[in-house]
């Protein structure tokens, strides 16, 4: 029982070449309340965290496409199978894009890896964060246990040349500062680190597999537990991470495990402290937060279809606002695989679309949410 609810985010990745190729199809439009959905930017390579810089563009960190560099046994704990061993290469970059869709690349050649196949599942650059006009981007295509013996999971500061440098080794960290309750049969030494925040001069990055948030000084480079999600709540999968602002602290989403059980995921507050709780359940496979200035959180469900990920969760995805007052409405449906979202400064949503698929399939949607600026 305990390996049909393998709660690796890996799994996402459409388990079978079959499906990958029908990702490959999926229409370019998602539904949405009374308009469309716009296709902002096509041909990326597992796009994953998005965020408008200072400048007034889009940066966006892609999963990239893997590689062909094992390590072994001998050098380093293995993830087990079938989601192990992993391929590292340095195929993962980080994309900018003018307002009006002009592309540029920032950094490229970023440690990337993918699983086994058939699930061929690949990380790399999970998120981008801003603190005045320096960029952070958070890895997760590193590590030795994704094949890549001497470049490490970390979140590395990205200079104005093109280059990166690292301040946090986060592999060293989650393997020197065990979490409460990991899940053995499910185990990932190097971590699969999936979002970042930027509050009150430090970042806070979140691992899902290990089930934790934590602290990064961009300073000193020093990394502390901010709170063991899976000390309150167990292998949760937490994901999302965004700034509370009306109430201060975070608000954190999960994924849960598989297979997939509509409405069976929650949305969690973390305080500054480190304390946690839960604030609304209800939710399914929650892979993105974000708040406009008017107050509404806006919730990315990325599979709401019951069931293992696979081509039946194609077109399922989905956004969801909560005002306010609590109250709940759909504002987007037939998203494919969603991974991503971020409030544009023109009051729309842009969104990671097909974010788990093939190279070059990936999309970066942009969503009218009705509260247009400018």
């Amino acid at each position: 029982m305990k390996r049909q609810r393998r709660a690796r985010l890996a799994a996402i990745t459409i388990a079978a070449a079959a499906v990958t190729a029908a990702i490959l199809v999926v229409p370019a439009q998602a539904s949405t309340q009374g308009a469309q959905a716009t296709v902002f930017a096509s041909g990326l390579n597992n796009p994953r965290g998005l965020e408008w810089g200072p400048d007034g563009n889009l940066y966006v960190a892609e999963g990239g496409t893997g590689g062909s560099t094992f390590t072994s046994a001998t050098q380093c704990t293995q993830v087990k199978p079938p989601i192990g061993p992993y391929a590292g290469g340095f195929t993962a970059d980080i994309l900018r894009f003018a307002p009006d869709g002009t592309r540029s690349t920032v950094v490229g050649g970023l440690p990337s890896d993918q699983s086994a196949p058939p699930r061929n599942f690949q990380s790399g650059v999970a998120d981008v964060a801003f603190m005045g006009n320096t960029m952070y981007a958070l890895t997760a295509g590193a590590g030795c246990s994704h094949g890549h013996a001497n470049v490490d999971n970390a979140i590395l500061r990205v200079n104005g040349n093109g280059t990166t440098t690292q301040i946090a080794n986060l592999s060293s960290f989650i393997k020197a500062n065990p979490v409460a309750q990991p899940d053995e049969d499910d185990f990932e030494p190097d971590g699969t680190w999936y979002s970042m925040a930027a509050y009150r001069g430090a970042l806070y990055a979140v691992e899902p597999n290990h089930g934790e948030v934590d602290r990064v000084d961009p300073a000193t480079g020093s990394v502390s537990r901010l709170v063991d999600v899976s000390a309150t709540y167990g292998h949760i999968v937490p994901t999302a991470i965004t700034v509370d602002y009306l109430f201060g602290g975070f608000l954190l989403g999960n994924l849960g495990t598989f297979p997939v059980v509509p409405g069976s995921e929650q949305l969690m507050h973390v305080t500054v402290g480190g304390g946690i709780s839960t604030l609304r359940t209800g939710f399914t496979t929650i892979l993105g937060l974000d708040t406009d200035i008017w107050g509404n959180l806006y919730v990315l469900e990325s599979l709401t279809a019951p069931g293992p990920p696979g081509a039946a969760q194609l077109g399922t995805g989905k956004v969801v606002r909560i005002n306010l007052l609590g109250q709940a409405s759909t504002l987007a449906t037939g998203l494919s695989f969603p991974t991503g979202m971020t409030i544009g400064p023109d009051g729309f949503l842009y969104v990671s679309n097909l974010g788990f698929g093939g190279p070059g399939a990936g999309q970066i949607l942009r969503i009218p949410t009705g509260r247009v600026l400018g």
